[in-house]
């Protein structure tokens, strides 16, 4: 066969599969479509990243790309049903960062997702720590992997020794963001106190370009907001008492005697509630996830189980 006959034979071949691909890529979105309301996100296609670079021909980098579309549908969908199995979450992002080591994005929003418990994530911070470590043995050169590392060593794990190494091995990367020097001084110093979470998820906030990532720094603000406020206003209620011999029956009662300026709100502009006990509640705790302060007794977030699945 000539040369050009060659040439041409292989540029058929190529438009035919990029055509494949784009017709698969449109079918899952329409399956998607037909079938929101139902399982369909918990497909995983093929499991094998080797197999996937057989059947690619050399195109790894569009099947990554369909792998990581996947599971960002898959994420989204679980967290907006509020579900708490994610068990195919780690396996799509496996195959998606073999397929593509170089995509920055899988990592980034991957770990923190298979990180966090249920029904925020999939509750695997070892898993979410070994997709990072990964991303930064395939790119040495990203500093925001260094952070999503040590962040998840503090934020997770609690492991602050472990989080003020990888600040302090990102501080190094050439171009990397000043404030890693100053987050590993406070990780070595201040680990576990909610001034360093607070400037860990502000700085998530102000350096991610996800749209879900920045949400979800938004609500452990929040909830930081709720943690710090609550025992404060619980102390306010102890000195009223402990000075009138007196327990306070509402807040209106505290600001008319001086000892608060205004009705507490939480962050979401809703006044707090004092309970007869003394003890201070959020109206409404569904919408203010990740917060340990201000639950009422015997409080469950409103889950959803999910069936087993099988493959």
């Amino acid at each position: 066969m000539k040369a050009s006959s060659q040439l041409r034979v292989s540029l058929s071949l190529t438009t035919v599969m990029v055509a494949l691909f784009a017709v698969a890529a449109a079918s899952l979105y329409k399956v998607d479509q037909i079938r929101s309301e139902t399982r369909q996100q918990d497909v995983l296609y093929i499991s094998s990243a080797k197999a996937l670079k057989r059947l690619s021909l050399g195109y790894n980098g569009l099947m990554a790309d369909l792998y990581w579309t996947r599971a960002v549908q898959y994420f989204g969908w679980k967290h907006k049903h509020r579900e708490t199995d994610y068990h195919l979450l780690y396996p799509l992002l496996d195959i998606t960062t073999e397929l593509d080591p170089q995509l920055i994005a899988a990592y980034r929003f991957g770990a923190p997702f298979i990180a966090q418990p249920p029904p925020n994530g999939a509750g695997e911070p070892d898993k979410a720590v070994d997709l990072i470590e990964r991303g930064i043995k395939h790119n040495p050169n990203e500093w925001r992997l260094y952070y999503e590392l040590g962040f998840l060593q503090a934020m997770e794990r609690h492991d602050y020794t472990a989080a003020a190494d990888a600040f302090k091995r990102g501080s190094q990367v050439p171009g990397a963001h000043p404030f890693l020097q100053i987050l590993a001084a406070a990780m070595a110093q201040h680990g576990g106190d909610i001034q360093t979470a607070r400037m860990l998820w502000q700085t998530t906030l102000e350096t991610s370009d996800n749209a879900m990532i920045k949400q979800n720094a938004e609500r452990h603000l929040r909830a930081l907001e709720v943690d710090q406020t609550v025992p404060q206003l619980e102390q306010v209620v102890r000195t009223f008492r402990e000075k009138t011999g007196v327990q306070p029956t509402s807040f209106l009662q505290l600001v008319s005697a001086g000892y608060l300026r205004h009705i507490p709100v939480d962050p979401l502009g809703h006044p707090y509630k004092l309970r007869p006990d003394g003890e201070v509640e959020v109206q409404d705790p569904d919408a203010l996830p990740f917060i340990k302060q201000g639950l009422p007794p015997d409080y469950h977030p409103a889950l959803k189980s999910v069936p087993e699945l099988r493959m």
